[in-house]
């Protein structure tokens, strides 16, 4: 057996702590190296215990958490989950994926065991998956600034809907779309739909805040919403769509449900409808999904592309189809938006 996974626990809430750290010893491979109180303790704490990955409150006295996130990714690094009761606060949760946690889940509601245990296998898996990061590839996005009053004629160009960009990632994947997103300008022939693991309890306020910092609208996917250029559109990995055709050739949104391969759903499906001006991008994650996918847009005569795997947080998700053959363009991240606009124009 290989050396056990550090843990540190930061939480204003001492029965907070405690509970957390009851859950994390059920699981042999999760080691608790220690606590503390606040942002401040947690830094000092990081840097005296060197754990392998931090969960962390964001409502805390003396450093919040998302003061807390920003110094530790600049002093000390080390893969962050967020276990927060404002898990459905938008601009919070925003933030604190655009700076480079690994994931952010809902603190559970009350202080007895019972809902603790709930979420426990889902905190457990979170904290192991997460101490498998590429921690140099973590970075925060910087937002360009934008006029929000600015004409949107002369923002989005209201172009004609010519292409469809498909984004899919899983885990830690939202950091590197708001980045992509914040790079890519708005006044091409397009629409934007993205499948990331974000959970549907917080993808509404996710998207008013991510609407609010990229050029972009940005829209929570809607069953039958119509698809219109300059807008994105976000799913979750948990509620799935697809692309389909109206009676009178118009592009929308289909809600698919539970569905098993999510990325691959929205690849082919799109490719069904744009055929050749289909776009399927790759982002880091987890898993096998896409690759399927991506072989339909290729069918079609679209383009798919992936995140070079040494710029990935997580590197499973393109790794698999590149190694299927079904990735036209490797780029790292910060090329993907110039390679994307070239496309199109």
């Amino acid at each position: 057996m290989g050396e056990k996974i550090k843990v540190l626990i930061v939480d204003d809430a001492a029965f907070m702590r405690k509970a957390i750290a009851d859950v994390l010893s059920h699981d042999p491979e999760l080691e608790v190296v220690g606590t503390a109180s606040n942002g401040l303790e947690g830094l000092s704490a990081i840097k005296a215990l060197r754990p392998d990955v931090i969960t962390l409150d964001i409502d805390m006295p003396v450093m919040d958490g998302l003061t807390g996130i920003r110094h530790i990714m600049i002093e000390s690094p080390v893969p962050i989950v967020v276990l927060s009761s404002l898990f459905t606060d938008g601009a919070i949760t925003f933030d604190a994926l655009r700076l480079g946690v690994v994931d952010f889940i809902p603190k559970p509601s009350g202080a007895v065991s019972t809902d603790i245990e709930k979420s426990q296998r889902q905190l457990i898996d979170r904290i192991k998956i997460a101490s498998s990061v590429n921690l140099d590839n973590i970075r925060r996005v910087r937002l360009l600034n934008f006029d929000i009053n600015e004409r949107l004629s002369a923002r989005y160009g209201y172009q004609q809907l010519d292409y469809l960009l498909t984004l899919g990632t899983t885990l830690s994947g939202p950091n590197t779309v708001i980045r992509l997103l914040s790079n890519l300008p708005p006044r091409l022939p397009a629409a934007v739909v993205v499948v990331q693991e974000i959970s549907p309890k917080i993808i509404t306020t996710f998207a008013e805040q991510f609407d609010a910092s990229v050029p972009w609208r940005v829209r929570v996917a809607e069953d039958d919403m119509p698809i219109e250029q300059g807008t994105c559109y976000l799913s979750s990995y948990e509620n799935a769509f697809r692309i389909q055709a109206t009676a009178d050739g118009a592009a929308c949104l289909k809600r698919a449900g539970d569905v098993a391969t999510p990325l691959d759903l929205l690849f082919s499906s799109a490719a069904d409808v744009f055929h050749r001006n289909t776009i399927g991008v790759l982002l880091t994650g987890i898993g096998e999904d896409g690759a399927r996918g991506f072989a339909h847009i290729r069918e079609a005569e679209g383009v798919t592309l992936a995140q070079d795997t040494q710029c990935c947080v997580y590197p499973n998700l393109t790794h698999n189809a590149i190694q299927q053959g079904t990735v036209d363009i490797v780029l790292d991240e910060l090329k993907l938006p110039q390679a994307i606009a070239s496309i199109m124009t």
